[in-house]
């Protein structure tokens, strides 16, 4: 969530006319003599409000297009193309006009338990249709009215990813706090018959949405399949900086096995009903529960990663291929790794299977916590540089640190905190490297 909500700050900040930074060679807009820097004002007499509208309107054999170029002059070009051709050239953002932020204030909201200080870009809530379509963002359809799921459907918008919670209209308000929120049902069913591919995500809550609540949202979503193509839950996860907030619950060992049966039952159905398990648990809720994760078949193509559903499935499952085309390692090598609590025995155990097969390959895992978000936030991409310093000091670090990639920002190397990797790298003293979350780049690294 925090890679998408830096990208969307940034946006916010720009000019969001649509200026043209690029023109490909050769292409129709190059021969024209269209240039970086001039601005498309509209498409047959159509503004463009974002780049899904744009590839929509420039699909036709036949368009008009009106530029202003960088002297102020307005030209229309009228363009014969081939159906689908597309004219060369790119935007300076993806999405033009201004991005639709989020107008509910839910109980589980990470966002509103941020402690003071930390970059601005941390506390946008972005909740846009096109950022759903662009980069996998999840959005609740609060504010999005018939008018805006008639474009959707126009311009066929798929796949959307949905945060639906429940879909039982009293409680979605609550969960939410906005009165708009209780009618999420309706609004993926337009979508459904419109033949708009869906994901959904439940951010399950003890004693609020769960057990019966939980039964009832997914037999109301099932309906929905196979548009709804799957539906991932995951954990609440709540920081010391709730103070001022609703008080929940949260999942411990005993809940985490009590909901995993559920759930595997769950699973047995729909595979003999929809021919696929459609519903799929994080991996946190695994590693709470102390019990063994599903199989590599088990997660159907890992289709909510993004999501944490299988990530260490998935790694593990690479790893193991990635370690047959290893014949032999000579080299004395030492090492270290620092993850988060949750990752930890996972990657001690990669970290261990590597070396008992190559004795000259030493590896010290750390486990981190996080006191900066709280102990009860234990994943890696929210661990900050001070919890590392803080907790790696002293320690024996080898050659070379390893963190998982995600603990920084997705097009810069600095973390949560602000401290830059290079910063880091400098006061802890050893090189550090930052290592994608798969198992080919774990053994490569």
């Amino acid at each position: 969530q925090f890679i998408f909500l830096e990208k969307i700050m940034e946006l916010k900040a720009k000019d969001f006319s649509n200026k043209i930074t690029k023109v490909v060679e050769n292409s129709i807009a190059d021969e024209l003599d269209i240039q970086v820097g001039d601005i498309l004002l509209s498409i047959n007499s159509q503004k463009i409000q974002d780049i899904i509208e744009y590839q929509y309107l420039i699909a036709e054999e036949y368009i008009e297009l009106e530029i202003q170029t960088l002297d102020g002059e307005v030209v229309i070009y009228e363009i014969d193309k081939d159906i689908d051709e597309d004219l060369g050239i790119e935007f300076e953002n993806p999405i033009t006009n201004s991005v639709q932020t989020c107008r509910n204030k839910c109980i589980f909201c990470f966002i509103d338990q941020l402690p003071k200080g930390m970059r601005k870009t941390l506390y946008i809530k972005d909740d846009d249709s096109r950022l759903s379509f662009l980069q996998g963002n999840f959005i609740t359809m609060t504010n999005m009215g018939d008018a805006e799921i008639d474009k959707m459907i126009k311009y066929h918008i798929s796949p959307v990813n949905i945060s639906v919670h429940t879909t039982n209209p009293t409680l979605r308000v609550k969960m939410l706090k906005n009165k708009n929120a209780g009618d999420i049902l309706h609004k993926m069913k337009r979508l459904s018959n419109a033949n708009i591919n869906m994901n959904a995500q439940i951010v399950l809550i003890p004693n609020v949405n769960d057990k019966e609540e939980l039964e009832n949202t997914l037999s109301d979503l099932e309906k929905l399949h196979p548009n709804l193509e799957s539906v991932a839950i995951v954990p609440i996860g709540i920081t010391k900086f709730r103070d001022r907030l609703e008080k929940v619950d949260i999942f411990d060992k005993q809940s985490s096995r009590d909901l995993i049966a559920q759930i595997h039952q769950l699973q047995k159905n729909y595979l003999k009903k929809l021919k696929t398990r459609f519903v799929f648990l994080s991996d946190e809720f695994y590693v709470m529960a102390d019990m063994k994760r599903p199989a590599h078949k088990d997660y159907e193509g890992y289709k909510q990663l993004e999501n944490g559903v299988g990530l260490m499935t998935k790694q593990e499952y690479e790893f193991v291929k990635e370690m047959k085309k290893v014949k032999e390692y000579v080299k004395n090598r030492e090492i270290s790794i620092a993850t988060g609590v949750s990752a930890y025995e996972f990657i001690k155990k990669l970290a261990n299977d590597i070396c008992s097969k190559f004795e000259t390959l030493r590896v010290s895992v750390y486990k981190i916590e996080n006191e900066f978000f709280g102990k009860t936030i234990t994943v890696a991409g929210l661990i900050t540089a001070t919890d590392l310093l803080k907790q790696l000091n002293g320690k024996r670090l080898g050659e070379e640190l390893l963190i998982p990639k995600v603990m920084l920002k997705s097009d810069e190397d600095i973390f949560l905190d602000s401290i830059t990797l290079e910063d880091f790298q400098e006061r802890l003293g050893t090189k550090v490297r930052a290592v994608d979350v798969d198992g080919h780049s774990f053994v490569k690294s």
